[in-house]
């Protein structure tokens, strides 16, 4: 849902530039291709399993774009700064709502990762500095206003999982122990078939 909308906001970008979108075309079914190095790709799908460990690539992964946009922000400018902001901070926001789509997964299988969201709203603290840093500009106006939106979607997320895990592990100390049994035996099936 959330991906759809930024196809919807760059196509309408496109149309608002003259038919032409800022920078050559690309086409991107979701988040990992071609956003995302293969390095990322593996580190997400190494810690598919251990929730805390999927939480902490995801926030590396949008550490390393947020760099990238600072580095474009504060250092030398180019002809070329504009459409590369523009890619940064476009591929910020679709790592950001694939963040959002697994918190939400987490939140349905009430797997436990309180221990991730204080860093993790920390973190959109940073990433929302690091966007607004850079000066209006036509080239990345949208797609930062989207990155934005999916930083704040990622910190109501995360806060509300906070409240809403605190209530649920508290009313199912059973869960809780099955989440730690989970925790310390890596990789075992649970009895959903879920890993």
């Amino acid at each position: 849902m959330r991906h759809q909308a930024h196809i919807l906001a760059t196509l309408l970008l496109g149309v608002l530039l003259g038919g032409t979108l800022a920078g050559p075309p690309r086409l991107r079914a979701q988040a990992g291709e071609g956003v995302m190095s293969e390095k990322e790709v593996d580190a997400l799908r190494d810690a598919a399993y251990e929730p805390l460990g999927r939480i902490a690539a995801y926030v590396k992964i949008l550490d390393d774009r947020q760099r990238w946009i600072d580095d474009l922000v504060h250092g030398p400018k180019h002809l070329s700064t504009p459409d590369d902001l523009h890619d940064a901070i476009d591929q910020f926001a679709q790592i950001a709502d694939e963040l959002n789509d697994n918190l939400d997964q987490l939140a349905q299988r009430h797997r436990d990762v309180r221990k991730a969201l204080p860093k993790l709203v920390e973190a959109t603290e940073r990433w929302s500095t690091s966007l607004r840093a850079a000066a209006e500009d036509e080239h990345f106006n949208v797609v930062r206003r989207i990155a934005l939106d999916a930083v704040k979607d990622t910190r109501q997320i995360a806060v509300q999982l906070k409240t809403d895990q605190e209530a649920y592990f508290k009313a199912h100390p059973e869960a809780e122990k099955a989440e730690n049994d989970r925790r310390n035996a890596p990789h075992a099936p649970t009895a959903r078939g879920e890993h």
